[in-house]
């Protein structure tokens, strides 16, 4: 007779690393599997080459249908919460009023989920930035919204002992942190989890999955070949991709039509400003602040005070050979801000080939460009307000936050998730992460994709 386990949970970041934690602590019986490599604060790459290498799918990149379109989906043990920047913010109104008019369900509203929010808030150490905490690219920032009237806010990041003072960058993050501060699943769930005996099997990409009356099973190849387990209960939670590419390699898109549909993300327009002086963009703090509100919500973008690594900027600029040397002697003296367009899930689709590999096909709408170019407009003005001699536009632009594919819903052939976060019709399978959005909420998706799960958990834990 094969092995049961309680739970298998596919997927190890915001939501799967969450959850597998905190069921395990209930006692149950939980095998949580990964597809990436286990890692710890002791041999996270150590430079920007290896860690596109070995902490991405792809290698770094993955592409749209069309190679217009980079993504960036994490393959390692804690997800993307090992390479995200942590910062954490709860959805507001506007986000619960759109996905409550597309999904018909009652519970998507911040009274409803305040519970959640405040469980995973309180399960970590936060930090909301202030004026001593600023590097010299959000001072800039911050000056010329100042000038030109526009809204700005200090952000809140997921860190504890990050060390600044001592001369640590954060930049270094991108490649999951050395110090443990970052706020990641793998910091605040699972290293605990797994010392009190949380089955982990990294390095194992979930192939397909059955749904039967009393149980699932789960298909899946390890370096030492395939493998087929058992669970009364499955959770998915590899991500808009991910769980999507599962669910359609099972054949499930003759039971569920909305399978694979409104696909949506975050599209990221990098540009930077070129300066006589030195600005030392990459230093310190990474992300202290951001747009605010004003006027930018209500035009459907934000823009974010990041940075580039070398080798990124290169790329990002589309330069190589002397070009490239020649624009790194600059690197110091450049600021850097992207626009982060808040798009349509419209026509986003997410499809197999015969073969199983995932296709992206995703196009930037009318709506979307015209955000993007208002951002960019904003933008110039505020790189001329702070003085900067030229401005650099990448030519590419990459896909943050993917989210849906498995809408939630209460209807069969307009969503793949109920209510209850369950398959219409398959009870014993399970979704809480991104894929379940039904549109790009314009907000950092981390806190409530965790918020989520912790709704189910409360569920499972009470069922």
């Amino acid at each position: 007779m094969e092995y049961m386990h309680d739970y298998i949970i596919v997927g190890s970041g915001a939501s799967g690393g969450f959850l597998a934690g905190n069921l395990h602590k209930t006692g149950a019986d939980v095998l949580l599997i990964e597809a990436g490599k286990a890692y710890n604060k002791k041999n996270f790459p150590n430079n920007e080459m290896r860690g596109s290498a070995e902490l991405y799918w792809g290698g770094g990149f993955e592409f749209d249908s069309e190679a217009k379109t980079a993504y960036l989906r994490s393959r390692c043990l804690g997800g993307t919460t090992i390479v995200n920047q942590a910062l954490l913010d709860r959805f507001d109104e506007d986000v619960f009023d759109d996905w409550k008019s597309r999904t018909g369900i009652s519970w998507m509203n911040l009274s409803d989920l305040e519970d959640s929010y405040d469980a995973i808030e309180h399960g970590m150490k936060l930090k909301t930035f202030e004026e001593k905490d600023m590097n010299n690219n959000a001072r800039l920032f911050k000056m010329a919204c100042e000038k030109l009237g526009y809204d700005w806010k200090f952000l809140r990041r997921g860190q504890d002992d990050c060390a600044l003072e001592k001369g640590n960058d954060c930049i270094a993050c991108l490649n999951g942190c050395h110090r443990d501060s970052k706020q990641s699943t793998w910091v605040t769930s699972l290293q605990n989890a797994i010392q009190n005996g949380l089955q982990v099997q990294s390095e194992t990409e979930v192939l397909s999955v059955e749904h039967h009356a009393d149980f699932c099973k789960v298909h899946a190849i390890t370096p030492q070949g395939k493998i087929a387990l058992k669970c009364r209960k499955l959770i998915l939670a590899a991500g808009s991709f991910g769980t999507t590419q599962i669910l359609l390699r099972s054949g499930f898109d003759k039971k569920l039509p909305a399978l694979g549909k409104g696909f949506c993300q975050h599209p990221q327009f990098m540009f930077f400003g070129v300066f006589d002086d030195v600005v030392d963009g990459y230093k310190g703090a990474f992300q202290t602040l951001a747009s605010g509100k004003h006027p930018f919500r209500k035009m459907g973008f934000k823009l974010e005070v990041v940075y580039a690594p070398p080798i990124s900027a290169g790329m990002l600029l589309n330069t190589f050979g002397a070009d490239f040397q020649a624009q790194m002697l600059h690197y110091r003296n450049m600021s850097s801000i992207e626009v982060a367009v808040r798009d349509e899930p419209d026509g986003g689709r997410l499809r197999i080939n015969n073969k199983g590999r995932l296709i992206v096909e995703k196009h930037l709408t009318q709506q979307d460009k015209s955000r993007k170019a208002a951002g960019a407009e904003m933008l110039k003005q505020i790189f001329m307000a702070q003085g900067a001699k030229e401005i650099l536009e990448s030519p590419f632009f990459f896909g943050l936050h993917l989210m849906g594919g498995c809408a939630i819903g209460t209807s069969g052939n307009q969503s793949v998730v109920n209510p209850d976060f369950q398959i219409h019709d398959m009870p014993h399978i399970l979704i809480a992460d991104s894929s379940i959005f039904p549109s790009a909420p314009g907000i950092n998706p981390s806190l409530s994709v965790m918020a989520f799960s912790h709704r189910l958990f409360k569920q499972l834990n009470h069922s």
